[in-house]
C-alpha cells in the first residue's frame, strides 16, 4: 500500500520536489529497484485475455517476462539496474499483511462469480485483486537475474528501506519503487514508473526527499509522523482522517504524540483512535529499519556477462519463451556490459556535505517556511470568520 495520498499531498504542497521525464534521462546511472513490487506489477500487467501468461505445462510466466524484457529496456537506456528483494516483514506488518490475504480470499469468490454472470471487465478487475507475489515467483526471478548478469540481495526485511540504505550512501543514484514509502525511509530520490512496459507512456517521475521537506516545511520525524497519519502499512488508519486532515493535524499539533494527546482530549470527539494503534513501533521501523549497512558484503554487487546459453535452458526449453527473442535480448545484456558506457556531465562533479552553519541555516528556513503559512492560515481564518459575521445585504 506505501503511504495513502501522500503523491497528492506533495503535488499539492511541494511541486518542485517532483520532475518528469523520459527513461534516457536516466542513463549511466545506477538505480536500486524494488523487486517485489516490480514483479507484481508484471504478473497484473503482462497478461493475455485477463489471465497471467502461462507456458504449455500451465507454469505462469508472466513475472519472467515482465523481469526480462523491462530489464532489458533499462539496460539499453544506460541504466544500472540493482534489485532489492524483501526478507522477512516486520511483526508490526503481519496485521496488515492478514488485511491483505482476506481481500484476496474475498476477490477469488467474486472472481468465481463474476465468471458466471459477470462482464469481461469484472472479470478483469477481480482477476487483478487475487494476485500475489510468492516464494517461487522471487526465487524464479532471482535466477532470471543471475543468468542476465544483473545483482541483487536480499534485505533483512523491508526491500524499500535497503534501497534508501544504498542511495543515502551514494552506492546508487536513486531507489525505484511505486510505494511512496520509500521516502518515508530516507531515499534522497525515488524513482517511480521505472519498471512500466514502453507502451503505457508514463513519464517516469523523481522525487527529491530534500525538496519536499523544503516545499513542507517539515523536518524528517515530523515528515515521518504525517507519513504514519495518512496511513501506512503497519497501523490500521484514524477513520475520518484523510490526506487535508492528517496535514492540518501535524501542523497544529507537530508530532503524533501531540495529535493523539488532542484527539483523546478533545471534547467534541470528532475522531476516534482504533484500539491498538502503536504509532511509536510503526514511526521506529521507519526511522531506524533493519537493514545491511552499504559497506556491507551482501552490498557488494557488481554487473556481469549474461550466461547466453544458460538463459535459453532456463527461457526457451523450461518455459517457452522464443529462442530468437531471448538470444537477442543476451546479445543487447552482453553488448552493455563490455561497452564503456559515456558518463553522465553530473558525475564529474561530487556533492559536498553540509556544514554545521548550513545545516543550521536550512532548518531556520523551514522553520521561517512554516511560520508563513501558520500566518497565512490565521488570516485566512479571520478573513471567513469577518465574512460570515457580515450582515446580508452590506
Amino acid at each position: 500500500m506505501g503511504i495513502k495520498g501522500l503523491y497528492q499531498v506533495l503535488k499539492e504542497e511541494a511541486p518542485d520536489a517532483i520532475k518528469e521525464g523520459e527513461i534516457k534521462n536516466q542513463f549511466g546511472r545506477k538505480v536500486a529497484i524494488d523487486a517485489s513490487m516490480s514483479i507484481y506489477s508484471f504478473l497484473i500487467a503482462v497478461r493475455s485475455d485477463g489471465q497471467q501468461l502461462m507456458n504449455e505445462s500451465g507454469e505462469t510466466t508472466s513475472h519472467l517476462m515482465g523481469m526480462f524484457y523491462r530489464t532489458l529496456r533499462m539496460v539499453d537506456n544506460g541504466i544500472k539496474p540493482l534489485y532489492v528483494f524483501d526478507g522477512a516483514p516486520p511483526k508490526l506488518k503481519s496485521g496488515e499483511l492478514a488485511k491483505r490475504f482476506q481481500r484476496k480470499q474475498e476477490a477469488r469468490e467474486d472472481l468465481e462469480e463474476a465468471k458466471e454472470t459477470g462482464t469481461a471487465e469484472d472479470v478483469e478487475k477481480f482477476s487483478r485483486r487475487t494476485v500475489r507475489v510468492t516464494r517461487q515467483h522471487n526465487a524464479e526471478c532471482q535466477q532470471l537475474l543471475k543468468l542476465m548478469g544483473i545483482p541483487y540481495i536480499i534485505a533483512p526485511t523491508e526491500a524499500e528501506a535497503q534501497c534508501a540504505v544504498l542511495a543515502r550512501a551514494n552506492k546508487v543514484y536513486a531507489a525505484a519503487s511505486e510505494d511512496m514509502d520509500t521516502l518515508t525511509f530516507d531515499s534522497p530520490i525515488l524513482l517511480r514508473h521505472l519498471t512500466y512496459s514502453e507502451q503505457r507512456k508514463e513519464p517516469i517521475q523523481e522525487i527529491h526527499l530534500s525538496k519536499v521537506l523544503e516545499g513542507m516545511g517539515m523536518d524528517r520525524k515530523q515528515f515521518v509522523d504525517l507519513c504514519i497519519l495518512l496511513g501506512c502499512d503497519y497501523l490500521d488508519p484514524i477513520p475520518k482522517v484523510g490526506p487535508s486532515t492528517a496535514l492540518k493535524l501535524i501542523r497544529e499539533h507537530k508530532t503524533l504524540e501531540g495529535v493523539v494527546d488532542y484527539i483523546k482530549n478533545d471534547p467534541k470527539q470528532k475522531y476516534t483512535l482504533p484500539d491498538d494503534w502503536p504509532f511509536a513501533d510503526a514511526r521506529e521501523l521507519f526511522l531506524n529499519p533493519d537493514v545491511r549497512p552499504a559497506d556491507h558484503p551482501d552490498c557488494d554487487f557488481k554487473w556481469e556477462k549474461p550466461d547466453t546459453e544458460g538463459l535459453v535452458k532456463y527461457l526457451v526449453v523450461e518455459k517457452g519463451f522464443s529462442e530468437d527473442r531471448v538470444r537477442n535480448g543476451a546479445a543487447r545484456l552482453e553488448k552493455n556490459v563490455k561497452g564503456t558506457q559515456q558518463s553522465r556531465l553530473d558525475g564529474f562533479f561530487k556533492t559536498l556535505p553540509k556544514t554545521e552553519a548550513e545545516k543550521a541555516a536550512h532548518k531556520r528556513k523551514l522553520e521561517e517556511k512554516q511560520e508563513e503559512k501558520k500566518k497565512k492560515q490565521k488570516l485566512e481564518k479571520k478573513e471567513k470568520a469577518q465574512a460570515r459575521a457580515k450582515p446580508r445585504g452590506t
